[in-house]
């Protein structure tokens, strides 16, 4: 059977990412969660070891500013949905590298906004 809906969640084996996806694979057992995470300091598959299993479920490594990438999951998994939590955001890191903080954070989120307009094509 074919899920209900399909939701992208970016960043979601961080700290909170970890419980929101954790919250959706439980509360919504016919939706498909697609767990996008790069796995850099913050993330941790520990984290969601007790759902890794969940046949609603999928986590998939991946850097939010690869477009190509983005594109191939949108399609993939036929995306409809998505919660954007992937950053960095650790201040400390931000002071010593902040060229890595506006990559992610903003043309990360730029790429991720890019794949679903062109999905979507504009029926959002």
């Amino acid at each position: 059977m074919a899920p209900k809906r399909t939701i992208l969640i970016t960043g979601g084996a961080g700290f909170i990412g970890s419980h929101v996806v954790r919250l959706f694979v439980t509360k919504y057992p016919d939706y498909r969660i697609v767990n996008l995470d790069k796995l850099t300091y913050a993330g941790n598959l520990a984290n969601l070891r007790d759902i890794e299993d969940s046949p609603n479920y999928v986590f998939e490594k991946g850097d939010i500013c690869d477009l190509d990438m983005l594109r191939t999951l949108f399609g993939q998994y036929d995306i409809d949905g998505v919660i954007h939590l992937a950053a960095e955001s650790h201040v400390d890191r931000s002071i010593r590298d902040p060229f890595t903080f506006a990559r992610t954070n903003v043309m990360g989120t730029l790429s991720l906004l890019e794949a679903a307009r062109e999905y979507w094509n504009g029926d959002w």
